[in-house]
């Protein structure tokens, strides 16, 4: 009797073991492309310190192999939509490019400037063209350490040299945060409430950059700056909203010829806002200047309708280094906001489809010691069409009918 007992058991254990298996595969199978779930299930393959910040259905995917970014998101579980690109391509193929890792993630940190006499991307006497380019691996390749974590927070650390175009060496400890953030501190954040039908994820980003050498960073020989950048996926419907302060010359504050001068029917300037068309299917890149921008910037994809809020810090006065590539005679003349679409590029081919939005620090100078620490806030909000236009008119100032218009 006692032999039968262990016998139904130990089939029993095996049979609730092959089911769990069993779910778990169909669940893996049923996840669609796109979806939160796939992207987690996906990247587990290629990335093993992956840490999930997890409230409910918000969710948010962070790699410290690539460098503590933000890979994806969803305000709806392992079902929705992942809000972050990833590079699936090159991801699985295991390859490491030489100049630059595209693996994308929806807020990654980077180092200023790109371009000029102080650049950190090109080295001494190469001339400023896409075969000199190169992204320093500490903010391309390379694996951080996780400091600390728990269910809401994720800390990581790392340790650099970098040296400019100008033959400036850096010796630097970067230090970067992401914080699930839950409904109250949304709500006080944005100052706002978040009305019923909408569902949210967020996020605050607190990045450090310590100068650990001995020497003192100064503006004639270079400064660093704190670089954040998104990849979204992008829908036919997706448009960029960025608010700016107005005025007499507010329109020179903006750039808009980054890659050629953008289309005026991809781009809409008008008194005290701009529109972007973000589809993926036209490359292009615009940029404000501190002078003039708000922090705040948005989309809007009206296909998932869903609602993109970051808050990046805007200090008007300081110095913002510059990116363009050229020996510049305003080297910290530089924008605090970004924003590219992805499309297509002279032979055909293309990267994505994605869109970013981009923010940066300003340019510092930091004694031995000293460190420089960059806030950013991310919100993703997606339901009710209604809701969120009225969650529109109270952040961006806009009515989401005229921009679904244009």
């Amino acid at each position: 009797m006692n032999k039968l007992k262990v016998i139904l058991l130990l089939s029993l254990i095996a049979a609730c073991n092959n089911s769990s298996s069993v779910n778990e595969n169909k669940s893996t199978e049923q996840l669609n492309k796109g979806t939160y779930g796939y992207d987690v299930a996906f990247l587990k393959k290629y990335s093993p310190h992956l840490v999930q910040l997890q409230d409910s259905n918000m969710k948010i995917l962070v790699s410290a192999d690539y460098q503590g970014r933000v890979m994806t998101s969803s305000a709806t579980g392992d079902s929705g939509s992942g809000y972050g690109w990833i590079n699936y391509n090159l991801i699985s193929s295991g390859e490491k490019k030489k100049q630059f890792n595209p693996v994308g993630g929806e807020e990654r940190f980077w180092l200023g400037p790109e371009g000029g006499q102080y650049s950190i991307y090109f080295n001494k006497g190469d001339s400023f063209n896409i075969m000199h380019w190169q992204v320093p691996p500490v903010v391309d390749t390379e694996t951080y350490n996780i400091v600390q974590q728990d269910k809401s927070s994720v800390t990581f650390s790392k340790s650099a040299v970098i040296t400019n175009y100008s033959g400036t060496t850096f010796n630097l400890d970067i230090k970067r945060k992401v914080e699930l953030l839950n409904k109250n501190a949304v709500e006080k954040n944005l100052h706002i409430s978040i009305p019923e039908g909408v569902q949210y994820v967020a996020y605050e980003s607190t990045n450090q950059i310590k100068n650990t050498g001995s020497r003192e960073w100064k503006k004639d020989s270079g400064l660093l700056s704190i670089w954040l950048l998104g990849m979204m996926n992008p829908t036919p419907q997706t448009k960029v909203v960025i608010p700016f302060i107005p005025g007499p010359n507010a329109k020179s504050y903006i750039t808009d010829n980054y890659f050629g001068k953008i289309p005026a029917n991809r781009l809409m300037v008008k008194d005290s806002v701009l529109f972007f068309r973000c589809d993926g299917k036209s490359r292009g890149k615009l940029g404000l200047s501190p002078a003039i921008a708000k922090p705040i910037v948005g989309s809007y994809d009206f296909k998932k309708n869903v609602l993109t809020i970051l808050i990046p810090e805007v200090h008007n006065g300081e110095a913002y280094v510059n990116s363009k590539w050229e020996i510049q005679q305003q080297p910290y003349k530089g924008d605090v906001i970004n924003s590219y679409n992805d499309g297509p590029l002279e032979d055909g081919t293309q990267l994505g489809p994605f869109y970013e939005i981009e923010s940066s620090s300003p340019a510092r100078e930091l004694r031995p010691g000293e460190t420089q620490e960059y806030h950013q806030l991310t919100c993703h909000f997606q339901g009710d069409y209604s809701a969120l236009k009225e969650l529109a008119k109270q952040l961006l100032f806009i009515d989401l009918d005229e921009l679904k218009n244009w």
